[in-house]
């Protein structure tokens, strides 16, 4: 089976190259002489991953050439932008005739408003008699319109990483829906030397994204003073955790004002920004408690039986949460919170009451979510 993965923005997001990592491996471990492709929209940063690269950026348009002005007729007297976006995409168009199934891979690309770079390509998949498949996605019911729904009924599989995106999917008449779990919760992890000022066995990690601060400012300063409490309260160490550090949306903008407010301490340090998927759960892995706005950041803290608190603020965190949980247990959605402080501290206090609980509820429930994320290989292989 030749599979084209698409959608994926560049491994700068670990999260991205989380899912890469962990999808290859699995599919490679359940289907036989299975060949992946990754079509890369930075090709530059997917070094070291068991996948063919490829060029899969997204073209700009150079203004008065015969394409701009063939997709500026069109779209001005027709309304019709599938030339545009045909050409702006086409390097991963022009690799769908390779691929047997195509996956786009990017789990919350669907979050975020309209996608019609996305819904072009699926369009053009279909037309060339491709099988397509939504790979391990998060959707939430305020995230959809006609024209997704009807982008999302050209799939032939669409796979939900938790119960809330397939309940929501569903509900809306959508039959080609599937549940598993989200890949990554299989990632390994690399350990590397602990740095200076780690406290083995009492490092709290705490991750925040421009994201989110940029949403909610008041979750930032909620942070603030989560850091102080934890300061002042405990005699823990505090690990600041990037997970993202593309331009633009590097989690170090946020992360680094906060290491020079409080390194003063001694006992708040931040891990560099240049450790790999798999090299940043390592550290996840050996801390006491994770705090965390990326959803992969928090996934590796999960996966690795580390209590965690999730600054949600879609429909995947609460999903995620409620599969492993029963509820949506240490969820701080930051967008409906006028002032999310007083939540986040209640949360860290009774994650620290019962850390016990919460670890042996994690051991239990792990290894079935992690068999949840191999079963998505098995539903791609009934599509050969």
């Amino acid at each position: 089976m030749n599979i084209l993965m698409f959608a994926h923005g560049g491994s700068l997001n670990r999260g991205c190259e989380a899912i890469v990592r962990s999808s290859a491996a699995i599919i490679q471990s359940r289907i036989r002489k299975a060949k992946l492709m990754l079509a890369s929209g930075r090709p530059e940063t997917d070094r070291g991953l068991n996948v063919t690269v490829v060029d899969g950026s997204a073209r700009t348009l150079k203004k008065f050439s015969p394409e701009w002005i063939i997709s500026s007729v069109r779209c001005k007297l027709t309304g019709d932008e599938s030339y545009a976006l045909g050409r702006i995409h086409r390097n991963v168009i022009r690799r769908i005739r390779e691929a047997d199934v195509c996956l786009s891979i990017g789990g919350d690309n669907y979050c975020y408003g309209e996608q019609p770079g996305l819904y072009e390509i699926d369009r053009r998949i279909k037309k060339m008699g491709r099988k397509l498949v939504l790979w391990c996605c998060s959707v939430g019911e305020e995230d959809l319109s006609p024209r997704k729904l009807e982008d999302l009924r050209r799939f032939d599989l669409i796979l939900a990483r938790e119960t809330l995106t397939c309940d929501v999917l569903r509900g809306r008449g959508l039959d080609n829906v599937r549940l598993v779990a989200d890949p990554a919760f299989t990632l390994p992890d690399i350990r590397l030397p602990l740095p200076p000022g780690w406290k083995e066995g009492d490092t709290i990690g705490v991750n925040m994204s421009p994201l989110v601060a940029g949403r909610s400012p008041a979750a930032l300063e909620a942070v603030r003073g989560l850091i102080r409490h934890v300061l002042e309260t405990t005699e823990s160490a505090i690990a600041l955790t990037p997970h993202v550090v593309e331009e633009g949306n590097n989690d170090l903008d946020v992360l680094r004002p906060l290491r020079e407010e409080f390194g003063a301490t001694g006992r708040v340090l931040l891990l560099p920004g240049d450790l790999n998927a798999m090299e940043l759960k390592g550290f996840i892995a050996r801390m006491r408690f994770f705090v965390g706005a990326r959803t992969h950041a928090t996934i590796a803290a999960y996966s690795s039986g580390v209590p965690t608190i999730v600054l949600g603020y879609s429909a995947k965190s609460k999903g995620i949460a409620r599969d492993l949980f029963g509820r949506e247990r240490l969820v701080i959605d930051t967008r409906v919170a006028a002032d999310p402080a007083p939540a986040l501290i209640a949360a860290f206090d009774e994650m620290t009451a019962c850390e016990t609980e919460l670890r042996e509820r994690l051991a239990n429930v792990i290894p079935r979510i992690q068999a949840m994320s191999r079963r998505s290989a098995d539903y791609l292989a009934e599509l050969a």
